[in-house]
């Protein structure tokens, strides 16, 4: 099995590959690893001592237990996996604290957490809104979960297609086939149309060029093109190494047993 970057977007927390010499059960298995098994930090308790916002305290609590939270794994362990047997600690726990008693948005970058390295990942990511007069104070902690659990916990949206191949032959009308093709991958050069290069792997597999002319044809490839979009709480490179992981480790329970 062979990886190649196909792209990355630091700014955007996007990452593509191409999953050489492998096949749709595993890329499916990496998949639900990340949604599911990698974990990270998200609010799980909290204790409101005021609101008297327009938001219940139900809905202002579900805003903030879904409002991602930078993760650091080295300093942070499963409650399960703790020493302090479920008792609550700083290895296990992130205590933040929210006040806020001004007119306006509550941003979550208002909030405070006892690790700096913690904090809300979106800082203008809005809360709750206050009216005059009006109060909000809360204390959350938060902890690592798995997506499996609850969706707050997920790192990101990961999915795959098949890799994308095309055969072009004399297209009568070349302009019009790039021109309406979605996501832009063909271009028109004088009387023929050519496939560019670096957009191919942003194929949505609609086929509707194979609609427009008949010398256009499509095929899937061998290889798996592979998407992952994190959150925030965590490097996309970092959610692939801890996916990786997870998986050796199952490999190797699986092994103990048999």
């Amino acid at each position: 099995m062979k990886l190649q970057k196909i792209k990355e977007e630091k700014k955007k927390n996007k990452i593509s590959f191409l999953l050489k010499d492998s096949n749709e059960v595993f890329a499916n298995t990496i998949r639900r690893l990340v949604i599911e098994e990698v974990p990270t930090l998200a609010v799980e308790d909290l204790e409101i001592k005021d609101n008297n916002s327009a938001l219940s305290d139900e809905m202002f609590g579900l805003r903030i237990g879904l409002s991602p939270i930078k993760t650091d794994l080295k300093s942070y362990n499963l409650k399960e996996n703790c020493k302090c047997e479920d008792a609550g600690c700083a290895q296990c726990e992130l205590k933040l604290h929210l006040k806020a008693s001004k007119k306006g948005y509550v941003y979550a970058e208002m909030a405070e957490s006892s690790d700096p390295k913690c904090n809300f990942v979106y800082p203008k990511m809005p809360l709750v809104k206050l009216l005059a007069k009006q109060k909000a104070e809360v204390t959350m902690t938060a902890i690592l979960g798995k997506g499996k659990e609850h969706v707050k916990w997920s790192p990101g949206m990961a999915f795959y297609r098949r890799e994308p191949v095309f055969k072009i032959g004399k297209v009568a009308d070349p302009v019009k086939v790039a021109e309406m093709c979605p996501q832009n991958i063909f271009v028109a050069k004088g009387n023929k149309l050519e496939v560019v290069k670096d957009k191919l792997y942003d194929c949505h597999l609609c086929q509707q060029c194979t609609d427009l002319d008949k010398e256009i044809t499509f095929e899937y490839g061998k290889n798996y093109v592979f998407f992952l979009e994190s959150w925030g709480q965590l490097g996309c490179k970092e959610i692939l190494t801890q996916a990786a992981q997870i998986i050796v480790n199952k490999v190797e329970e699986m092994e103990a047993l048999i």
